[in-house]
């Protein structure tokens, strides 16, 4: 939820939580759901941690943390999921070409490299028959680089302008190894331009907490940084170099005053380009530390970005792991979906957002295409009719230092299985109706489920609220 998210580290519980409508059949992946506890051992967190243990395990568990550990930003997230539908064998559409689809089928698109919706069509499917949809958000609270990010301060450091993203407890950025990561277009030689993700891993940026010498008040008073002048990372301190050398590198960057000279050339190391190839960035800041299993028993992840990769994953693994054997859609008459959508953080009102027509817009399109010439009456309005949706987000399980903030009667406790999330002036989808489904659903596979009572009730719970709140048929 935006409100309460954290880019810093977070104890949570072993498997997502879901505000829901009626379960679905993607649970159906055992493999995923009897995983999920936390009973495997991998390392702690380290500079090396984040990629040579890929080859040493396939558990959920280590497979998410590698999923955490590429996905920095909202676009890095969709490149990953990308990544694993083609490795599963999963056919790339374009929305802007038309789609040949056939029952038994796997497809996916992504929208603005954020947003990404994937399908897979059952063998016995009928036109009018249903959808069975996971829809999850992959942004998460964040400091993002303005459009012009060079700024100085006093004469003697380099610093970066930046804007927070969404609802983050934004105290908590101070004093860490941050860097940057996310989208750059870059012009060809042939004066095209070209997308591509840039990730520096190597902490470049700080934001330096001001001494306790010179703030003697802060811990009876607060900190309550100003978020538009005390939250400037440091970049570098402004070098004075008089060679020659120097004076010509300083020459052949000036053309990006928007930017410091300094991180164009990082920038550009990077992505193995010149600098003046770059043309536009959108970046976000991001913190080094890698996600990685802690505590006495190695019972949790520590990591940011939980809220909602933990649940873009888990979808995603069970789109993939629910028709990855030949016979797997045989029997199916239904089209198993996943929607991982952008900017849930501030509203969903973007065009990758879940307050597009993105999935409406491709349900349609599917339902049309696999129609074999011969649309009914009513066609589509049957299906959205015939169809549910699950709308996956994280629940906040009991903090030991803080119960009281947690209603008496509905208290998630990590590791106690599955919550479902309440809110008596529909700020969620759940119904009684959706309840009772969803916790037969966790009968069948034995997986304990709580209920949370939500007083928040945000504007920018649009995933759930207005857009895929599915109806069911009872």
């Amino acid at each position: 939820m935006a409100s309460i998210s954290r880019p810093h580290i977070l104890l949570h519980s072993s498997s997502p939580s879901f505000k829901l409508n009626p379960s679905s059949s993607l649970f159906r992946s055992r493999k995923l759901l009897n995983s999920l506890p936390f009973n495997r051992r991998r390392s702690f967190c380290s500079v090396n941690s984040t990629s040579h243990h890929k080859s040493e395990s396939v558990s959920i568990v280590n497979n998410f943390l590698d999923y955490l550990n590429e996905s920095w930003t909202h676009f890095h997230a969709t490149a990953e999921a990308k990544r694993q539908l083609l490795a599963a064998g999963f056919h790339l559409l374009n929305e802007n070409e038309e789609w040949n689809l056939k029952p038994g089928g796997r497809y996916f698109f992504t929208r603005n490299m954020s947003c990404l919706v994937a399908f897979a069509v059952g063998e016995k499917y009928d036109v009018g028959n249903g959808f069975y949809a996971i829809a999850a958000h992959t942004d998460s609270p964040c400091l993002k680089l303005k459009p012009k990010t060079a700024s100085l301060k006093s004469s003697s450091y380099m610093m970066v302008n930046v804007q927070t993203y969404g609802g983050g407890l934004w105290h908590t950025w101070f004093d860490r190894d941050l860097s940057v990561a996310g989208r750059v277009i870059l012009r060809r030689s042939d004066n095209s331009f070209v997308h591509k993700l840039v990730k520096v891993n190597r902490p470049i940026l700080r934001i330096p907490t001001l001494a306790i010498h010179l703030d003697r008040t802060v811990n009876q008073d607060g900190f309550k940084p100003n978020l538009e002048t005390h939250l400037l990372p440091l970049l570098s301190m402004k070098l004075e170099d008089t060679s020659s050398e120097s004076k010509e590198k300083t020459a052949a960057l000036s053309s990006k005053a928007s930017h410091h000279p300094l991180l164009m050339q990082i920038l550009s190391e990077e992505l193995k380009c010149d600098v003046d190839d770059i043309v536009s960035i959108e970046l976000n800041v991001c913190d080094t530390q890698p996600s990685c299993l802690g505590g006495a028993n190695n019972e949790f992840i520590f990591s940011g970005r939980l809220d909602n990769l933990a649940s873009s994953y888990c979808a995603l693994r069970a789109l993939v792991d629910s028709c990855e054997s030949p016979g797997d859609l045989a029997s199916e008459q239904a089209i198993r979906m996943v929607a991982l959508f952008d900017n849930e953080e501030v509203g969903s009102d973007s065009a990758q957002g879940a307050g597009a027509p993105t999935m409406f817009q491709a349900m349609r399109r599917i339902v049309a295409g696999l129609a074999n010439n011969y649309v009914g009456e009513g066609t589509f309005e049957r299906t959205i009719r015939q169809s549910f949706l699950v709308s996956a987000d994280m629940a906040h399980g009991v903090h030991p230092n803080f119960s009281d903030k947690h209603d008496e009667h509905h208290r998630p406790e990590l590791q106690k299985g599955l919550v479902i999330k309440h809110n008596a002036n529909q700020r969620y989808a759940t119904s009684g109706i959706t309840s009772f489904l969803f916790k037969e659903v966790g009968k069948i596979h034995n997986l304990p489920i709580q209920v949370q009572y939500s007083l928040l009730g945000l504007a920018s719970e649009l995933l759930t609220a207005e857009l895929l709140n599915f109806q069911c048929t009872v």
